[in-house]
């Protein structure tokens, strides 16, 4: 299947999210930290495969390496300046990931030769509408391993006026308090407010962004056939969660 931008998003729209990502992503470091502590005990056989979908630049690719040394990660991606990044980033864990370039929405990457430990996706998933999630959602847990885990970090639709505005008001507290931290000044959070990556303050009018709401997104994990469907952070309109495969 041919490969195309979203709409709304290209190669240089990457390339302002690697110099701005640790400004705009909510607690960073926190997310990476959670979503590391939800891979799974290492399965049956000697292989222990993790597939990053829209991995961007690399960095929970490569906090799982170093957290994980039993573990090949898959970093799956559609841009190719980001595949890049993250190659480079994980350029010390030589033998142990592979990158490859995809199309999320397309299912020519969805059968593995391997049995999957985890699936891990940060800020992807919300560029797939509601049947475009769910059947992820099932073709992930037909891929896993029994064990296996799916976890996701992204962006959730609020079910109310009143809960967007307090995610964007959140996720606006959380860029400016960043970029002090950082920079001493609050000229990332402008370039935030001003080029409109406050999706809660400024919805996009394509379908870049497509938001599912939490609770939705939960009862399709367990309609896919994952248990232990749970939410484990929620900040500023981004939450983690997802399920186990049964064993």
């Amino acid at each position: 299947m041919a490969k195309t931008n979203p709409p709304g998003w290209s190669e240089e729209t990457s390339n302002q999210f690697v110099d701005y990502g640790d400004y705009f992503v909510p607690e960073r470091a926190a997310q990476i930290e959670t979503v590391c502590g939800l891979i799974p005990p290492p399965l049956p056989g000697p292989h222990q495969h993790v597939v990053e979908l829209c991995c961007g630049e690399g960095h929970l690719s490569a906090a799982l390496l170093a957290r994980l040394p039993d573990i090949t990660i898959h970093a799956y991606d559609r841009s190719p300046a980001m595949l890049a990044k993250a190659a480079q980033r994980l350029e010390n864990f030589a033998g142990r990931y592979a990158t490859r370039e995809i199309d999320i929405a397309a299912d020519d990457w969805r059968r593995f030769p391997w049995p999957v430990r985890a699936f891990v996706s940060s800020l992807a998933v919300h560029h797939l509408d509601g049947p475009g999630k769910q059947k992820l959602f099932r073709d992930i847990a037909a891929a896993l391993a029994p064990g296996g885990a799916l976890v996701i970090a992204d962006l959730i639709e609020p079910e109310t006026a009143l809960g967007r505005e307090v995610a964007a008001r959140a996720w606006d507290d959380a860029v400016r308090a960043r970029a002090r931290e950082l920079d001493g000044d609050e000229k990332a959070f402008v370039f935030f407010r001003d080029d409109s990556w406050n999706y809660y303050r400024d919805p996009s009018p394509d379908p870049i962004d497509q938001p599912s709401a939490l609770l939705e997104q939960l009862k399709w994990l367990e309609a896919a056939g994952l248990e232990a469907v749970d939410v484990h952070w929620l900040q500023a309109g981004h939450a983690i969660f997802g399920g186990v495969k049964p064993r």
